[in-house]
């Protein structure tokens, strides 16, 4: 007992040396929550480990514990209060009004992430009384998705958009967010195929990561480079039948790959895209794999996500980006059932083979075929 009280006290001591040090960056949540203002832990850490308030005279009070009564076999024992004790630093009542303050701004933004938010009352007529000039100046700071999505709010906003955005850039946009996208006919209207494209993802949010270019540089000697050197040049040497696969970036972070849809499948005559993300320790660790075109299938949930045991349990160095994509289109004939990432799907495929075919194909029809028929609507009812 003796000894724990020694080490507690020894403790305190330490700590009260750490504060008077100071820091860029919180030493608890390493900067997680903001800056820390010269501290060495932020205002959010500050205020869980040595709880401070003002009371009503403005006077500060520090919390240490609290009171139990004698009966309620809670008390803490002597060592604990010590180290309690030992703790109280000296605060400025301004520091403690802007810990508060911050610790308030905190909880409000936690509380509007978490709780239902009323929808915003919008005057009416609002949006049809901005001047033309002041909507294009806003267009002009506006990515692909969001010009797209802008199109659809309103008969004016769309007619500002098709004067202001040509064939020439929704052909560019389509070629930056799915450059694998290669139409076997000729294209009349970019802007469909675009939108055509944008609705058989999944997922935006995969897209919109593929055009990130924030990656932290990687060595050019490293074993990871040599490594994605290799693979790429067998990829375009001598790629597998129906499957390719090229980097988005310089530092072979983001890639796109193409499966073609195996013959005497319903998936037959499909182009699935994918997007790999390759981890800084590759080969060490598997790299993320997800489609970007819309696949019905037991073992790809609804947002893209592959459900394949040898990139997410039993990776090995020897498999490589082109053996990953291999086994994805050999999983699109042959489908593994007793462990599905849709249930629902799963169930379907084994109970009734023939509807199962159907649908797989109708989605293919719809969602996977766009570089060889034209945009076409097709009834998706009872799905």
């Amino acid at each position: 007992m003796a000894n724990d009280s020694r080490a507690c006290i020894d403790l305190a001591v330490e700590i009260k040396e750490f504060l008077k040090t100071e820091s860029t960056t919180c030493v608890m949540c390493c900067g997680f929550y903001g800056n820390n203002f010269g501290q060495p832990v932020c205002s959010t850490c500050h205020l869980f480990l040595f709880s401070t308030d003002i009371n009503k005279e403005g006077e500060e009070e520090v919390y240490t514990e609290k009171a139990d009564s004698d009966d309620s076999g809670n008390e803490e024992p002597e060592a604990a209060m010590d180290f309690y004790d030992g703790c109280k630093v000296p605060v400025s009542s301004k520091h403690v009004r802007t810990h508060s303050h911050k610790m308030d701004k905190l909880a409000e933004r936690i509380g509007q992430l978490m709780l239902p938010r009323e929808r915003d009352t919008v005057p009416e007529g609002l949006v049809d009384s901005l001047p033309p000039e002041v909507l294009l100046v806003v267009f002009k700071y506006l990515d692909d998705i969001s010009l797209w999505t802008a199109g659809n709010v309103c008969t004016r906003w769309q007619q500002l958009l098709e004067g202001e955005t040509t064939e020439a850039q929704w052909q560019e946009f389509i070629k930056l967010r799915w450059p694998l996208f290669n139409p076997m006919y000729r294209v009349k209207n970019w802007k469909i195929i675009y939108a055509k494209l944008l609705e058989s993802s999944p997922c935006r949010y995969c897209l919109e990561s593929m055009m990130l270019q924030s990656t932290p540089p990687i060595e050019e000697n490293s074993w990871r480079h040599r490594r994605l050197r290799s693979e790429l040049k067998t990829l375009k040497s001598d790629p597998p039948e129906g499957i390719r696969a090229e980097p988005l970036d310089r530092h072979c972070c983001h890639w796109q790959a193409s499966i073609t849809g195996p013959q005497g499948s319903p998936y037959e005559g499909g182009l699935f895209l994918l997007y790999l993300q390759i981890p800084d320790s590759y080969p060490m660790r598997p790299p993320k794999v997800r489609f970007i075109t819309k696949i019905f299938h037991p073992n790809i949930s609804r947002h893209g996500d592959v459900g394949l045991d040898s990139i997410h349990y039993n990776w090995s160095l020897a498999l490589t980006i082109s053996k990953v994509l291999i086994s994805i289109q050999s999983l699109l004939t042959d489908p593994f059932c007793h462990v599905c990432m849709e249930p629902v799907i799963g169930k379907l495929y084994k109970t009734n083979r023939y509807e199962f075919n159907r649908i797989a194909r109708l989605w293919t029809w719809k969602f996977a075929m766009l570089d060889v028929l034209m945009p076409m609507d097709i009834d998706l009812n009872g799905v």
